[in-house]
């Protein structure tokens, strides 16, 4: 059956104009970047109209390709927010490669430090620097030679993200190739004081090593067949039985070999997860942390809090639609992603003082017709408009 035909772009089916009040002048230090080499001063297309046009593209679910990013700039209203003339598919395709995706760290780190600091509760407080680090993959084409993952026939790039939990915000991100090092990246993220929650495929003496060196801590699940020379045995408490804590060791970790690496004692917290392996055997967790002074059930809950960093992928690649890569090299690929990373702040900016000011004030409100509401934004993308309208809905009270 053909494929039905997509009509043309109209300027009423765009959204998140209203974006580029903040958004345009962070972009403008973009202009010059990338124009070295014109000596002419031909230019028809800059970085910092390239980068508005990719983040109307985040803003418009309607707007799905590269192709329909050309057309809108054809558009009077694209042309005129924007600051940008009607472009070719040449010249989006050219800039992918012109221009150089490190300038927009400065942006992404400028919008991070916009966001405010909710208050957090106790045990929030004891985790206030936890960061969430992962990997996620964005399938590829087979053209892209350079974005190596399984084997030949199979392409894909890598984002790697530092997510700071209690402020719901990525503070650093790189992008490699489909089979980069995850340990590797981590390494080249790390900052003085922060407490990094990773799994089990960062689980690697030496990197906890560099972790604790560069003056910060570390929760992080290693292999069950870990081995370990016990130094103390903690007492558990009701709290952290309840959290699923069946032990609490200090220990001297890895063998003669393996361990030498790590210059201090370190913790080693084995938790119940109520599930069960292929087996039928309990699974349970060995989070090892060089924090002595977090209560065990903190470890614990610090280790489930990871997963807001998949969930901050979903939301990227199924919300934002960042799943369809734009370009082929990995510079592209790098500015689409460090584009969408500062759609996504931008987002949370706008809309998130009245939604979070809204779910802590009316928290037994967040019920199912809200999250119908949100699913419907995951399915239609009209995500500006429905984020506005459940903060809204929390405060007046539409939600019950």
């Amino acid at each position: 059956m053909a494929r039905k035909k997509r009509g043309k772009l109209k300027e009423e089916d765009l959204q998140g104009f209203k974006y580029f009040k903040i958004l345009g002048p962070l972009l403008q230090s973009l202009h010059e970047v990338g124009t070295q080499r014109d000596k002419a001063r031909n230019r028809q297309l800059h970085f910092d109209q390239y980068g508005a046009l990719l983040l109307l593209y985040f803003f418009s679910p309607i707007v799905t390709s590269l192709r329909g990013i050309q057309q809108a700039s054809h558009l009077e209203k694209v042309r005129k927010k924007l600051g940008c003339r009607g472009t070719s598919l040449g010249s989006l395709s050219e800039a992918a490669s012109v221009f150089d995706a490190e300038k927009l760290e400065e942006i992404i780190a400028e919008l991070a430090a916009r966001m405010p600091r909710q208050a957090l509760t106790r045990d929030q407080q004891a985790l206030e620097h936890l960061t969430a680090v992962d990997g996620s993959l964005l399938p590829a084409l087979s053209k892209m030679a350079w974005a190596l993952w399984l084997d030949e026939g199979h392409r894909a790039a890598k984002m790697h993200v530092a997510f700071e939990v209690m402020r719901g915000i990525p503070v650093k991100v790189t992008v490699t190739k489909g089979s980069g090092n995850e340990k590797h990246e981590l390494r080249g993220m790390l900052e003085p004081g922060r407490l990094y929650v990773v799994d089990r495929g960062y689980a690697e003496y030496r990197l906890f090593q560099d972790i604790h060196d560069r003056g910060s801590s570390f929760i992080g699940r290693i292999r069950n067949d870990a081995r370990w020379r016990v130094v103390e045995e903690r007492p558990v408490g009701t709290k952290a039985r309840a959290a699923g804590v069946r032990r609490d060791l200090v220990v001297r970790l890895g063998s003669n070999q393996t361990g030498a690496v790590l210059k201090q004692p370190l913790r080693v917290v084995e938790v119940e997860t109520g599930k069960t392996d292929s087996q039928g055997k309990p699974v349970i967790l060995l989070l090892a942390t060089d924090r002595m002074d977090l209560d065990a059930e903190l470890v614990a809950l610090g280790y489930r809090f990871r997963w807001s960093v998949e969930l901050f992928f979903r939301w990227l690649k199924c919300i934002l639609g960042c799943r369809h890569l734009l370009s082929h090299s990995q510079n592209g690929v790098t500015i689409q992603v460090y584009l969408a990373i500062i759609a996504s702040l931008h987002t949370e900016l706008e809309a998130g003082f009245l939604l979070s000011e809204a779910m802590a004030k009316f928290p037994e409100r967040f019920s199912l017709s809200a999250l119908e509401l949100i699913k419907t934004a995951e399915k239609e993308g009209h995500w500006d408009l429905v984020i506005e309208e459940l903060a809204e809905g929390l405060l007046d009270g539409t939600f019950d």
